[in-house]
């Protein structure tokens, strides 16, 4: 489209308040390459005969048609614009990719509904959220499931059965799909459940505190202790504590705001305290065409952030916006609006700033697993491996990382059955995952992804643990001489430089490590019977156990086989007999 097609079309345009879509319709489909907002849609339109930047002289030259929409107000001008840049993702707009990333609690919309955590809910469903910690939110609906006995499965799983699943067995569920519960029951606690997420803590709080208590009276301290930390994080949900932002009897709700642009990428971190106190963190990627400077950020940010949130009552942010448009709508809607040039509020800009820039130097190594592997954004991987020599000293390690970093505090490790076969080493280490997490038996919140340290067997083991078990979690596998990924459907060989693939690496190699250090913990542990034979000494301890592969392969070595050992004479073997 050139200048004079620009013209032609904006004068069929109204000169009311509305939206503007410069369309491509090349395709099967139409595709949006930018949304725009304006008091006078015509006047507005006919300035793209002339570009401000190349970037949107490109759009125009690529555009072959303009579509409209009229608002009664600027207002619904602008929230329009917002929730069409969030629906079509226009190339040539500034626009917030994770918008949909915080998990959600919904209720479907059904006689029996289904109690689950998304990022999509379905529609008529009663949603909750968005929250920012998915582990609490998991956490949070296995509480309510356990309490209350809602269903988690599909509706495919409910219709038809004539049995009860295994979440019935282990308390999760009531079965309403058999009968176990009236439809009628099974709604009223479904109701009592939605009382929590709407605010009333008590509804999950005091049944959990009554159980840790019965739990200790009968010395079950175990599940007493497990039922703590639950009742921790069920107490805390609708609220917590941090650094103190300002005054702490203001009982304003306060944003501060920081973005850092990089060619086209930008973050957008934000801080958020109520009562005085920073109870949140997070950080946004936006696309950003070039040309776009930190301010053009921010003003699409505020109206695709919070067009669909509850606008805070006061706003710290680095700098103007710029945006009239925006500005009104902030002020319309009672938001107090500062940018801090010193004090205890700069301080927090300076620090929102730094988070921004921090994100926005790293690659999305997180965000590029999930579109590799088609899966949500994986937080929070565990990786698993097993180590030992011959079958001896079995062990294996659990390790987790978030948000692509170790978090050496869930780590776990455990001493397996002493067996020379890999394929049944990695079942058992995962069933016993699998089975503490169904049970409620591991203080840690559910995974998104499990790394395997191995090929396709390993991987097969460990999807049959949690087949038998009933753990719905991810698994994938990282193979060490090929470097390449293999899930239950095919096999990746990435790039060496794919962000993807660094990410798995490091879960992969700190898995290894972890099970490497414990079995070597275990060796030197039972090393020391060989310290005590007398003739023997560090170099020929080594030997012995390189010929025979642990103490016990000593223990069961004849005179004639130790003789063949390098420094072993007739009074060393005799004596390793006699005394082993």
């Amino acid at each position: 489209m050139d200048a004079d097609e620009v013209r032609e079309r904006a004068g069929d345009l109204p000169t009311e308040p509305g939206v503007y879509q410069f369309l491509d319709e090349s395709g099967d489909a139409d595709t949006v390459l930018y949304v725009g907002k304006a008091v006078d849609v015509r006047d507005r339109v006919r300035s793209y005969a002339d570009p401000r930047s190349e970037r949107i002289a490109r759009m125009v030259e690529r555009a072959d048609a303009i579509d409209f929409a009229v608002t009664d107000t600027e207002t619904q001008a602008l929230l329009l614009e917002a929730n069409l840049v969030k629906r079509h993702q226009p190339r040539y707009n500034v626009r917030l990719k994770d918008d949909k990333s915080y998990p959600l609690v919904q209720f479907t919309d059904h006689a029996v509904p289904r109690i689950e955590v998304t990022r999509d809910p379905e529609e008529g469903a009663a949603a909750y959220g968005p929250y920012t910690d998915k582990g609490d939110v998991e956490v949070v609906v296995k509480a309510i499931r356990e309490v209350y006995g809602l269903r988690g499965c599909s509706d495919h799983k409910y219709r038809n059965r004539e049995r009860p699943c295994l979440d019935y067995e282990m308390g999760l569920c009531s079965a309403p799909c058999t009968g176990e519960i009236s439809e009628a029951d099974y709604a009223a606690d479904a109701e009592a459940a939605k009382r929590f997420f709407e605010g009333e803590t008590g509804a999950l709080a005091d049944p959990i505190e009554h159980e840790m208590e019965r739990a200790a009276q009968e010395q079950n301290f175990e599940r007493a202790a497990n039922l703590r930390d639950r009742l921790d994080v069920v107490e805390s949900f609708h609220g917590g504590a941090g650094a103190a932002v300002a005054g702490g009897d203001d009982a304003a709700t306060t944003d501060v705001l920081g973005v850092a642009v990089e060619g086209e990428d930008a973050t957008v971190a934000r801080l958020h305290a109520e009562r005085g106190q920073l109870v949140e963190r997070d950080q946004h990627h936006l696309d950003a065409p070039d040309g776009e400077n930190p301010a053009d950020v921010l003003a699409a940010f505020l109206v695709q952030f919070y067009a669909e949130r509850d606008l805070p009552d006061r706003l710290l942010l680095p700098e103007r916006h710029g945006d009239e448009d925006v500005a009104a709508w902030l002020d319309e809607a009672g938001v107090e609006v500062a940018v801090p040039g010193a004090g205890r509020e700069a301080t927090l800009v300076d620090l929102a700033l730094k988070n921004a820039h921090r994100r926005s130097g790293e690659r999305d190594e997180l965000g590029a697993l999930a579109d590799a592997l088609g899966i949500d954004r994986p937080t929070r991987i565990e990786g698993f491996d097993v180590s030992h020599a011959q079958g001896k000293a079995v062990v294996g390690s659990d390790v987790c990382f978030v948000d692509g970093s170790a978090e050496k505090a869930d780590y776990r490790r455990k001493k397996l059955d002493e067996e020379n076969d890999d394929y049944a080493n990695m079942y058992r280490l995962l069933r016993w995952r699998a089975d503490r997490a169904v049970e409620g038996r591991d203080d840690r919140p559910d995974p998104d992804l499990l790394l395997i340290d191995g090929g396709e067997g390993q991987l097969d083991a460990a999807r049959e643990a949690l087949a038998d078990t009933g753990w719905d979690v991810p698994a994938v596998a990282l193979a060490k001489d090929e470097e390449v990924v293999i899930t239950d459907q095919r096999t990746y060989d990435w790039d060496d430089d794919a962000p993807q693939l660094h990410v798995l690496q490091r879960v992969r190699d700190e898995a290894h490590r972890f099970a490497v250090a414990y079995h070597q913990t275990l060796r030197d542990d039972v090393e020391t019977t060989l310290d005590n034979v007398e003739g023997v000494g560090p170099e020929l301890r080594k030997r012995l156990l390189r010929r025979f592969g642990s103490v016990e392969g000593v223990r069961e070595a004849s005179v004639e086989d130790l003789r063949d050992v390098e420094g072993v004479g007739e009074a060393t073997a005799e004596t390793l007999v006699s005394r082993l």
